[in-house]
């Protein structure tokens, strides 16, 4: 069945083998309007501990606590917040009654088990995308936020740009750009996904739990590749369609107001980038939603061809946006497009404000759980269908593929 919203209301948390009832005053500190909010780390990578710094940038945290399975990961985390406690499990790392609220950092295929356990430990979560790493994991998530009443903030941090707010208003909102019909997002050359594992790791660091990193995956030997580049490989996490896919997906979803694709196809291969990566170099994924608008993605790592954005197209005119800027674009001949330019620092922080301003508040942020995981449920179906090589069919409101 479909996830609904619920209001605030009595709920139930877990502590070890006992259910017990509670309520939001049960919270374990209550946070004062001057109060800092102690904050837990899991997952200090480079993604991780950059989203740190900005959780730090707004002065309104303390962070208490840092989690990796590599102990060089949490010391580069500790030099930014030398009083943290270190953990190499998660769930240690929740037991701390003090802590309010953690930062997930962790590969894809962690995302759901760590968030779990966070808001059945009563911790508010922000949690980097894509929620998950499976379409069946996103319910789950979902149901353990509504039931512990906690505030789960999904890192698709367009959802607070200042410049993506403003373009809906102005042209979305105000039905300018007429009936949409089609929806092209692409995001090309993203190196990011060619990492190559450091000579420093072709041995297995003495400090990096391996086991630990694998966790749900099944048993492999050391290799510093999945390790080190992890998102090529679909065992961990989503490729190009989950990674870069997502952002721009739900940036359709805020704009266009609908988040319930019919439909899904894709193709796509490892053409060029044959190291071992089991996620495709290249690929295109083609929703529909509902017989009234489709929603392109195209990708490939080949560096002929670079940028990211996201247009639609109306019968009145056209939209483009990215994280840099917008543009208006009129259909009638001769008309002036009309460009506004977005912020200059990195928007997350204003991500990140809005998480903490619902962590006080108890309102729902700006890229509510239930949001990030209908956008990354779109994702996983272009996977679905590249992995599988045919059409799918979907239910959007039980969430269910059909059958042929």
């Amino acid at each position: 069945m479909a996830i609904q919203n619920h209001p605030r209301r009595t709920f139930l948390r877990t502590t070890g083998q006992a259910a017990i009832a509670w309520t939001a005053a049960s919270y374990s500190r209550i946070l004062g309007a001057n109060d800092k909010v102690n904050l837990g780390l899991i997952g200090a990578g480079e993604r991780g501990r950059h989203v740190m710094s900005l959780f730090q940038k707004t002065e309104q945290v303390n962070v208490t606590a840092v989690c990796d399975v590599y102990a060089e990961m949490i010391d580069k985390a500790k030099s930014a917040a030398p009083g943290a406690k270190a953990f190499g499990d998660h769930r240690k790392l929740l037991e701390e009654k003090q802590l309010d609220a953690v930062l997930i950092g962790v590969p894809d295929h962690w995302h759901a088990a760590t968030a779990i356990d966070a808001l059945n430990a009563g911790k508010d979560v922000y949690v980097e995308k894509p929620l998950t790493l499976r379409i069946e994991e996103g319910p789950k998530i979902v149901k353990a936020a509504r039931v512990n009443n906690r505030v789960c903030q999904v890192g698709l941090q367009q959802r607070s740009g200042a410049h993506y707010i403003e373009a809906k208003q102005k042209y979305m909102d105000t039905g300018a750009l007429g009936k949409i019909t089609l929806v092209r997002t692409w995001w090309h050359g993203n190196g990011y996904h060619l990492r190559r594992a450091p000579a420093s790791l072709a041995t297995r660091p003495s400090n990096l739990d391996w086991a630990r990193f694998l966790g749900p995956v099944s048993w492999r030997e050391w290799d510093p590749q999945q390790y080190w580049n992890w998102r090529a490989y679909l065992d961990f996490g989503g490729g190009q369609v989950t990674d870069l896919f997502t952002h721009w997906i739900d940036v359709v979803h805020m704009f266009m107001g609908n988040d319930s694709p019919t439909s899904g196809v894709a193709a796509g291969g490892v053409y060029h980038y044959k190291d071992g990566r089991t996620a495709p170099d290249t690929i295109n994924v083609l929703l529909e939603y509902g017989g009234l608008h489709t929603a392109t993605f195209e990708a490939t790592l080949a560096p002929g061809i670079r940028g990211a954005g996201v247009e639609f197209c109306g019968t009145q005119g056209k939209l483009y946006i990215d994280r840099e800027r917008y543009e208006w674009s009129p259909a009638a001949r001769g008309a002036k497009p009309v460009e506004v330019k977005g912020p200059n620092y990195d928007f997350t922080l204003d991500h990140v404000k809005n998480f903490l301003e619902c962590c006080a508040s108890r309102k729902k942020p700006n890229c509510d759980v239930y949001d990030g995981h209908r956008s990354a449920m779109a994702s996983h179906l272009g996977n679905i269908s590249y992995v599988q090589k045919r059409r799918l069919n979907f239910d959007p409101q039980r969430e269910e593929i059909l059958p042929l």
